[in-house]
């Protein structure tokens, strides 16, 4: 038996393109600087961002006001202004990143697109992909708007998407309406991402199907338990969904 899905929704950082490598060279530019001031540098900024996510929101601004203000708070006054303008620099760089596709990215997302054009394979994997209207591409990805868009231009892969929708978070109310929007029922959208938490929980909890690519560092605020679910696949990595699909 295959199951019929009319939507395959992408996440974007740290499933088409590294991201959190980046941040977490940011987050140990601060770490070496608050070390002498505190017992868990790591722990200072988790609480610093967790009382700002209400507020801020995820992506590069949140996470710069959110770098300075725990320096600041655990710091002080024992941090010169160089020091901070350095960490600054170096936040304001990650609204640049190469957002270069990850190895097998680019190359799936053709496979997929072949397949799609020829009907002769259809059903011959546990996914169903062929209808009159579908199935549609959409790249879901949480994050500040501006900031996700250029890292999308950036990488060149735009042009493999049917649709691109930025969010503020991604819970089951974002998938709901990501449905609505793209005019299916849940058990037709197929969530592909790395984080558990963000892009195959609330997927799954909502009656969709996720695939789950594990990437080599988790954000702090993107760590969750392990999870098993009858709709949920586990790969190693992203070309494996050609086996499924």
């Amino acid at each position: 038996m295959t199951e019929k899905i009319k939507v395959i929704a992408f996440d974007a950082d740290d499933t088409l393109w590294d991201c959190q490598g980046y941040f977490e060279e940011v987050e140990n530019h601060l770490y070496r600087l608050i070390a002498p001031y505190c017992e868990d540098p790591k722990k200072e900024l988790f609480k610093t961002e967790s009382g700002n996510m209400a507020d801020l929101g995820y992506g590069c601004k949140a996470f710069t006001i959110s770098i300075l203000e725990t320096a600041m708070r655990v710091a002080g006054n024992d941090l010169s202004v160089m020091q901070l303008d350095e960490l600054l620099q170096d936040c304001k760089r990650l609204l640049h990143l190469p957002a270069t596709p990850l190895p097998g990215v680019e190359e799936t997302l053709k496979e997929l697109r072949k397949r799609l054009c020829d009907t002769s394979e259809s059903g011959s994997n546990f996914f169903t992909l062929h209808s009159s209207l579908f199935p549609k591409f959409v790249c879901f990805t949480k994050g500040e708007l501006q900031d996700q868009e250029n890292k999308l231009k950036r990488s060149g892969l735009l042009k493999y998407f049917d649709d691109v929708e930025i969010t503020s978070d991604k819970t089951q109310r974002e998938f709901l309406a990501l449905c609505e929007h793209q005019g299916i029922h849940p058990s037709e959208l197929l969530m592909i991402g790395n984080s558990l938490k963000s892009d195959c929980a609330p997927a799954l909890a909502i009656g969709a199907w996720a695939i789950h690519i594990p990437f080599h560092v988790t954000w702090q605020l993107e760590h969750f338990e392990d999870i098993d679910h009858e709709r949920l696949i586990k790969v190693d990595k992203i070309s494996d969904i050609l086996k499924y699909i």
